[in-house]
Order: C-alpha cells, then structure tokens, then sequence
C-alpha cells in the first residue's frame, strides 16, 4: 500500500509541476481581449483554496466530527499564537516567491524556467547547512557544481535568441532570469525554515499549512492594494479570469499538498525522477504545444546535466558489508 502511494504521490508531482509551468505559461502569454488577470489576486486565491483543502483534511483526521475539528483548530492555532506567528516569516517569502514565477514566466519561455528553477536544489542545500547544520556528502557536493554548470549552458544566448522570431527581448529575459533567481533563495530559505518549524514542533503538515496560508493570504492581498491597487479599482479583483484562470490557481494551491504528500511517502532519488521527467516533459510540451522555445543543443546539454544533478543529489550509496542483526 506504502509503495503505491509513494508512486501515487509521484505521479501526482510530475503532472502538476508540468502543468503548472505550461498552463501559467499559457495563460500570461494568451492574447485575449480586455485586460490580463492579475498574478496577484491568483496568489490569493491560491492560498485561499490551500486553507479550504487542509481544513477538510483536518476534518477528515478529526474522523468527520465538526466538535473535534474545531477543537483542533482552537488548540493548535488560537491557543499558540506564538507557534503560529514563527509561519509569518516562510509565509511571506512564498507570496513573494508566487508572485516572482509569473513574473518569470511572463518573460521567460517554459523550458528555460523550469531547468533554472532547479538552482533551488543549491540554494536549499546552502541554507540546510548554515540552519540545520546538516552535512553533505561527496555525492552532494559534486551535484551542485554539475547543477551550477548545467544552469549555465541552459542560459548561454544562442544565435536564434538575436532573431525577430523570438518573442521576449534581452531586457525581458535578463528580469525574467532574476525573478528566477530570487525565487531560487526565497524558495530554499522558506523551506529549510519551514522544516526547522516542524522538526521542532508535533504539529500536522496539515495545521502548518493553513497558517501558512492564513499569512499568505494577508500579504498576497497587501501585495494586490499595493501593487495592482489602481487596476483593481478600474477592474475588479477576478479581472481577466477564465477557466484556464481558475486550472492555474488550483494547480498553484495543489503544489503544497502534492510536496507534503511525496515527503511523507517518497524518497530523495524518486523525487529527484519525477523532477526530472517534469523538466522532459515542460521541455517537449514547449516545443510541440507552445512553440515558444527552440531547443539548442546547448540547452540539451546543459539540460542532461541539470537532470543528471539532480538524481546525483539524492544519491544515498549503502555501506559495504551486511549489517548486523540483533
């Protein structure tokens, strides 16, 4: 039963991971009429939804009691406001870090995104060491200098980048990259902070996640009044939306609950697979569907290197010999 829902949850990493690059993709590219919906109020609304879907997994854990969700709830977030106040701090990077990957994505094709993307893997594994202490082997080491290279070659201009084909200019590629970038660090340190929380703590991932989405959704819609203000009032706040809108925000809201699931039943090296055939597969689907990137073989190497990084990364090799039994 574990095995199939490690492959379950899998599975379900690959697709939504894929799809959520492609569709978000889509959907700020798509030439329509009237005016594009704004990345932020879908931040919100992506955190809105993430709350709703881990209260009903609460609920379903309560055994379907209203009493004892309620209970719950009381208990772990009103009666700890201290507990809960630690969430404000990798909540706010997420919305920032949401907002950063449609502004990425709006600049940047869907294949190159995702490949860069994977400079979390670093970015993670820095800040693992400076704030868990955590130590990593040769294997790990080596993996993050193939990854650094690997990003390299994937970014480095080709001669179909200076054509008028090509839709994004280098000014609008250059924010797209640093957008990436940012998101690379806020992504590593929000993670690694939010794994101290619950290696300190013996609340749920479920608990955790609606407080992180309760902040969330406060600085999303702080980000909406301060940045979108002036749109919003002429528009309204679901300017723009559409049902491709709405399959992007429950995709964005799907990616919290999808990683905590692969964590709690899967391993690093699966993961790493299921990275990496998301990558192969936003690779193809740009090429076939979008046809906004024009693979080099520059890329391809640079994109082998990247996969190759992340399957070395989550090698664990076992200790010679037969272990001893008591």
């Amino acid at each position: 039963m574990s095995a199939n829902l490690k492959y379950l949850s899998l599975g379900i990493l690959v697709f939504q991971t894929t799809s959520l690059v492609l569709t978000m993709r889509y959907s700020r590219t798509l030439k329509e009429e009237g005016p594009r919906y704004l990345s932020s109020t879908a931040v919100v609304i992506a955190e809105l939804l993430k709350i709703l879907a881990c209260v009903l997994l609460v609920y379903k854990d309560s055994k379907c009691n209203l009493r004892t969700l309620n209970r719950v709830l009381h208990d772990e977030i009103l009666n700890k406001p201290m507990e809960t106040l630690k969430l404000a701090i990798p909540s706010g990077i997420y919305t920032l870090q949401n907002n950063l990957l449609y502004v990425a994505l709006s600049n940047l094709d869907a294949a190159t995104y995702q490949v860069t993307y994977q400079l979390k893997i670093l970015t993670t594994a820095l800040f693992s060491v400076s704030m868990l202490s955590k130590k990593l082997g040769v294997y790990q080491w080596l993996s993050l200098v193939i990854l650094m290279t690997g990003v390299a070659f994937v970014q480095w201009p080709s001669d179909s980048q200076a054509t008028p084909a090509k839709e994004h200019s280098a000014g609008s590629q250059f924010v797209g990259l640093i957008a990436v970038l940012i998101a690379c660090f806020s992504s590593g340190f929000a993670g690694v902070y939010f794994e101290k929380i619950l290696k300190e703590t013996k609340q749920s991932v479920w608990i955790r996640n609606i407080q992180l989405g309760f902040f969330g959704s406060i600085f999303g819609l702080m980000g909406v009044y301060i940045y979108d203000g002036e749109q919003l009032s002429k528009n309204g706040f679901f300017q723009g939306y559409n049902k491709l809108t709405w399959v992007v925000v429950v995709l964005q809201a799907l990616g919290g609950l999808v990683i905590a699931a692969v964590i709690k039943y899967a391993d690093n090296i699966l993961k790493g697979f299921a990275t990496s055939l998301s990558i192969i597969l936003s690779t193809l689907i740009s090429y076939f569907w979008l046809q906004d990137f024009v693979p080099t073989s520059v890329f391809f190497f640079g994109a082998i290197l990247v996969i190759a990084a992340t399957f070395l990364y989550g090698y664990d090799p076992k200790p010679a010999g037969n272990p001893i039994k008591a």
